[in-house]
């Protein structure tokens, strides 16, 4: 570690500006769900007063999740964590069929393996070395906890959803509401939680804010920061609001579909993220080479989503014994082998 208050890598800068993304994200969503709420007849009265205690629930996992996942990912290689990230698949299937009595056929599971191992030969094909041993034993279970709590997480909002449809008579609660106060009880949490975090982050305490003020000025570029952060404040803007645009289409996906259905789709984008790596973006120094697993590995990817979706001869012939995910996941198969076709 460097001196007193000056971080002594862009990791430690990254620490404080990630805190400083985060809370903004925070900031927005209160802001739309306070000006949407008296000017929109979505946000009701009623949504606004379901019982907040699920909520607070969903905080405290994504705070947790948040820091655990931040912790163990700057310790692990980067071809490590894309094939932990596959637990998090295994963990919805396990809560949904617990805690919302979902039931599973073959074609289904089998699906869902199809789809986690074409993620890690789409990634770890092109990872060159790394072993998920090289960082110690302790950094990949803390990672495989952190999926373990984003998987309650998105159960638990499902579950809401399901809660919400009861209480207001067939209506829906509206997203930003359980985005907004989701966020917001996050951001709650991390605070109090900021002692023990730091230390998991390898900061001294008494030195945290010293790495906040400094992330603040990378997130805004100015002062001795500004020679480090390139293309601050304009790319972390842009971060946030694309983070929220995504996390919304999620939620909406897991709100009119179901949670195991939200993960699937959102692993499309991880083909589709390594191939603009491969682009000549700005602020994306020299373009990275596409892996040589990648077409393989989209091709698994997307046959594992068409097998989940697949349904028996006798009842797929009757559209109205097809389950809303099932159809709901089909639209999303179209949308994807268009883009796939465009790209060709």
């Amino acid at each position: 570690m460097g001196g007193a208050g000056t971080p002594s890598s862009m990791h430690d800068v990254s620490v404080g500006r990630v805190f400083i993304d985060g809370r903004a994200q925070v900031v927005c969503n209160c802001i739309l769900l306070y000006i949407v709420s008296p000017v929109s007849s979505k946000v009701t009265d009623e949504m606004l007063s379901l019982p907040k205690s699920p909520l607070i629930a969903i905080g405290l996992l994504e705070a947790l999740a948040a820091a655990s996942g931040m912790a163990a990912g700057a310790i692990l290689s980067g071809a490590a964590i894309p094939v932990l990230s596959q637990s998090f698949l295994v963990w919805q299937l396990v809560l949904s069929y617990i805690f919302l009595g979902r039931r599973y056929r073959f074609n289904q599971l089998f699906g869902c393996f199809l789809v986690a191992v074409g993620v890690i030969i789409t990634v770890a094909s092109g990872s060159g070395t790394g072993s998920l041993m090289d960082a110690g034993i302790f950094w990949s279970i803390l990672m495989i906890i952190s999926f373990l709590l984003q998987a309650a997480d998105t159960v638990l909002k499902e579950t809401i959803f399901l809660d919400a449809a009861q209480r207001l008579k067939g209506g829906t609660v509206d997203l930003f509401v359980i985005n907004s106060y989701g966020s917001a009880y996050q951001a709650a949490f991390i605070c109090v939680l900021l002692p023990f975090l730091s230390n998991l982050w390898g900061i001294p305490f008494g030195q945290l804010p010293n790495y906040l003020k400094d992330g603040a000025a990378c997130f805004l570029n100015v002062g001795a920061m500004s020679n480090r952060c390139n293309g601050a404040p304009l790319l972390p803007v842009l971060f946030v609001i694309v983070n929220m645009g995504f996390n919304i289409s999620l939620l909406h996906l897991l709100k009119i579909s179901s949670a195991v259905v939200s993960c699937l789709a959102s692993t499309l984008s991880v083909p589709i993220s390594v191939y603009f790596f491969t682009l000549p973006l700005p602020y994306l120094g020299v373009a990275s080479t596409l892996p040589s697993g990648f077409v393989a590995g989209t091709i698994v990817l997307v046959v594992g989503l068409l097998v989940y979706i697949w349904r028996p001869s006798n009842s797929s012939s009757n559209p109205s014994l097809m389950t809303l995910e099932q159809r709901e996941l089909g639209e999303i198969m179209v949308v994807y082998e268009q883009y796939l076709l465009q790209e060709k």
